[in-house]
């Protein structure tokens, strides 16, 4: 049977990132999917700075588009508050927006290209495969497939962590709720995500390309029935009588929950998770996505630094994420606290927006630009472990 340098479960953003960084090395690389793609998926669909970076160098930004975004704007009672993007090279917008089902089909679509990497939607990954305690490769679909390392990038739920006894934590009791709208005229580029703040959610309206707008609504605790409620919260926020006069909505409302979600640990012998798999946060900041793509090019980075698959490298990537995640987790804690008191979070960040640069500095802290290096091919046998190339049958 073959043997895989790297398998990976789940060819989402953070799954087929890695797939296509690591393909490019020369690795060999097996990504498996149990969706098809092109997939719907609750989220905010804004990509902060650090993220657009990391499709840049991947040269996928072209082929995944997106409205340009310059910043997020807070409405609060009494009180609007304009956050700016750091710019990118070259001047351009800091921050991008793009519909989950044309940005995961493009990243897939990618790495099913990319020479070493077999990747495979419609599969389902059933478990790792350990051999001495150490995890070996993955069953799929009823049949075991081998690898020197194991990637667990299967979402917020990960069926891997769970079977690896890597359990999930308390997941966070919020919800969120999705609706698309074709607006009836283009909001002006570059754009703004705004973000308006009342009693008992937030709403989250973010420009899409092709006049399309995502609204989310982030709530403490939803009330039945969720439909009724999410457009009640919207005709209180004045959006019907405003942005969304003459708006067709496009597709049906979806929910997600949990928002957030802990690991007790990251890594095993010979396994790493990635993404939300590896903890989520609320996405109160937005920076999902984008973290999805740091990591990913974390992992790739340590990879190449070290050239050899030893489970040492994995240590040093989590350390690492952890460090990019840091600042992004206690704004996350401080906003889901403050803005279930509206009055006190606008006089919060009046006063820090009396700080110049304070909050754009805050912002471009949660999903920061790094210093990207192209990681070329690698003119070297990746080690592998022998219990990975045993045959598995």
């Amino acid at each position: 049977m073959p043997v895989a340098d790297v398998a990976i479960a789940g060819g989402g953003i953070a799954g087929s990132a890695l797939a296509i960084l690591l393909g490019r090395m020369g690795l060999a690389v097996e990504l498996y999917e149990q969706a098809r793609f092109p997939r719907e998926k609750v989220c905010g669909e804004g990509i902060l700075p650090g993220g657009t970076a990391i499709l840049e160098q991947l040269g996928l930004a072209e082929e995944v588009g997106g409205m340009p975004l310059c910043g997020t704007c807070y409405e609060l009672p009494g009180r609007t508050i304009t956050v700016d993007f750091p710019p990118r090279s070259g001047g351009k917008a800091g921050g991008l927006a793009q519909r989950r089902r044309v940005l995961d089909a493009a990243l897939f679509a990618a790495a099913a290209r990319t020479p070493g990497v077999r990747a495979r939607q419609g599969c389902r990954v059933e478990a790792v495969l350990v051999r001495r305690g150490r995890a070996v490769g993955l069953e799929v679909d009823g049949r075991p497939r081998g690898a020197a390392w194991v990637v667990g990038a299967d979402g917020v739920r990960s069926r891997l962590a769970r079977r690896l006894g890597l359990a999930t934590a308390e997941p966070s009791r919020r919800v969120g709720l999705r609706a698309h709208f074709r607006l009836h005229r283009p909001v002006p580029e570059p754009a703004r995500v705004r973000i308006l703040v009342g009693q008992g959610c937030e709403l989250y309206l973010t420009p899409l390309p092709n006049h399309e707008l995502s609204v989310v609504a982030l709530t403490q605790a939803l009330r039945q029935p969720w439909k009724e409620q999410f457009y009640r919260w919207l005709a209180q926020a004045g959006l019907y009588a405003g942005v969304l006069r003459d708006a067709v909505q496009v597709g049906d409302l979806a929910a997600a929950a949990p928002l957030g979600a802990r690991v007790h640990a990251a890594v095993a012998p010979g396994f790493v998770l990635l993404g939300d798999a590896a903890g989520a946060l609320d996405p109160i900041t937005g920076t999902g996505i984008s973290h999805a793509l740091l990591s990913a090019h974390l992992l790739a980075d340590e990879l190449a630094r070290a050239r050899t698959l030893e489970d040492v490298v994995l240590h040093r990537f989590e350390r690492r994420r952890q460090q990019l995640l840091r600042p992004a987790a206690r704004l996350t804690r401080l906003l889901v606290v403050l803005l279930r008191h509206p009055r006190l979070a606008a006089r919060l960040l009046a006063l820090g927006d009396r700080i110049p640069g304070l909050l754009s500095r805050l912002a471009g802290a949660c999903a920061p630009l790094i210093p990207l290096q192209p990681h070329a091919a690698m003119p070297w046998q990746p080690l592998r472990s022998p219990a990975a190339t045993a045959d598995f049958r």
